[in-house]
């Protein structure tokens, strides 16, 4: 892991703890391009009434706009979590660089866990990939999500029975 991975990926985790103050799934992400932050983005589907409200996904859109080009080449992205299918497909368009993520996914990772659309020779773009920079951290925001939300339900059913 490069110095600037994990300081990136620092940035990433902020981004996500903002989603978790508003009750959405704490993912963040940021977008780099010579080593600077030209976008930000963390998950808002739920607020936004909007599934494809991912952090990548409102990453990619900002720096789209501010750059007025849908291609983001030389771009790196920076995200807690292991981007789904929907994600990495608009990685690919995008042509996105570099991806960093965090925490692996094993329920809907599209670039590795489950499965891996980076390497599908089919495709005709593919980006370096990184995984697991500060996976500990970034796993444990989404543990204690989680967590928070079951301990709430059971509240909730215990509070409806009694």
């Amino acid at each position: 892991m490069t110095a600037s991975d994990e300081t990136f990926m620092r940035l990433a985790i902020d981004q996500a703890m903002n989603a978790s103050a508003l009750g959405e799934v704490p993912v963040g992400a940021m977008l780099v391009r010579d080593g600077q932050v030209i976008a930000t983005g963390f998950n808002q589907p739920i607020g936004s009434h909007d599934p494809t409200a991912h952090a990548e996904i409102r990453a990619m859109r900002a720096a789209a706009e501010l750059l007025s080009n849908y291609r983001l080449t030389g771009c790196d992205l920076y995200v807690t979590l292991e981007p789904c299918a929907m994600c990495a497909g608009a990685i690919q368009h995008a042509r996105i660089r570099r991806l960093v993520y965090g925490a692996s996914d094993p329920k809907t990772g599209a670039c590795g866990s489950v499965i891996d659309l980076m390497v599908e020779a089919r495709l005709n773009h593919h980006c370096e990939v990184r995984g697991g920079v500060l996976a500990d951290e970034c796993g444990a925001l989404l543990s204690e999500f989680f967590a928070e939300r079951r301990r709430t339900a059971a509240l909730l059913r215990g509070s409806a029975s009694g």
